[in-house]
């Protein structure tokens, strides 16, 4: 199985960046997740920008059996839409894959359960409409204000009465790329879709919503395939590293799994961010040099934008 990381410049410059302790921290992840997961998966991509080979390959040297630039198409895409670029690297795979952010760390290769599943995540997120961050009906407003378009199985799922889900891809990848590449097709064009470009400037949180495009309308497909007799993906079933978020985020469980995943505030806690630095000072010393060097040579200050 290929072991793929993608990075989209844009949204990255624009807001991700300060969702770091400093630049030299997000770099600390990029090489730690990296290179534990090259221990299980030795035959790695990297789907980037030009940007993004200036900064990861040519800046700090990571290395990758297969560099793809396909991310250049998005130069004029909106930044707020950040997930797009893990979209687009789903959707450019042919032949199964697991798809890591740089901010997981695979202390321990993959289940077998989930190496052979047709499609597999890291947990599922199931919600109540209106308790949730999952907000689908802000989505479906603001394309029905302007007769937009939304996928069949969105539609569907929405309104089958099933129990509502996203599909945490922290983690994210499968056998059945058919699917996966069917299901990126649908999430892209959700965004991309000329009827729908109205909509995008009347839509609150858009950053906060690319939950919806990737990791629900992921869950609506499966559940909608499934029911469909006639459909090539009707056999299809998913696999996750934890039964929910609440045991993904139980210590005991993570450690077991060997997986290491910095969300939200951890990624500016400054323990975590000393751990991180001393793990890849230790391990890593000729990355730790290049991760050094380079944020100084670039000049960004703590948690501050270029």
């Amino acid at each position: 199985m290929r072991a793929i990381w993608s990075f989209w410049s844009k949204p990255f410059k624009t807001h991700h960046r300060l969702t770091w302790m400093s630049e030299k921290h997000h770099l600390f992840t990029w090489v730690l997740s990296t290179e534990t997961a090259r221990q299980h998966y030795p035959e790695t991509s990297l789907i980037t920008d030009d940007e993004g080979v200036k900064i990861l390959i040519e800046g700090i040297g990571l290395e990758f059996n297969y560099v793809s630039t396909e991310l250049n198409a998005l130069e004029r895409s909106d930044p707020g839409w950040w997930a797009l670029g893990k979209i687009y690297a789903y959707r450019a795979q042919r032949e199964p894959f697991i798809h890591i952010d740089n901010d997981v760390f695979l202390w321990k290769p993959l289940p077998k359960r989930m190496e052979y599943a047709p499609v597999f995540a890291q947990n599922p997120e199931h919600f109540s409409s209106g308790f949730s961050c999952y907000r689908p009906e802000d989505f479906e407003f603001v394309i029905k204000c302007v007769n937009g378009w939304i996928p069949e199985e969105w539609v569907w799922y929405r309104s089958a009465g099933h129990a509502q889900r996203g599909e945490c891809c922290g983690v994210v990848g499968g056998n059945r790329v058919d699917f996966i590449n069917y299901y990126a097709e649908l999430a892209i064009r959700l965004i991309e879709h000329p009827l729908n470009q109205p909509a995008w400037s009347h839509l609150v949180d858009k950053r906060g919503n690319n939950i919806l495009f990737e990791q629900y309308l992921l869950a609506a497909c499966i559940e909608y395939h499934k029911s469909r007799p006639s459909s090539p993906y009707r056999d299809l079933d998913i696999e996750y590293m934890f039964n929910s978020w609440d045991d993904a985020h139980i210590p005991d469980n993570a450690a077991q799994a060997g997986y290491t995943h910095l969300i939200g505030g951890a990624k500016r806690n400054p323990v975590i961010a000393e751990r991180l630095e001393r793990r890849v000072m230790r391990d890593y010393p000729d990355y730790y040099e290049r991760c050094v060097r380079y944020a100084e040579k670039i000049g960004v200050g703590e948690g501050t934008e270029s």
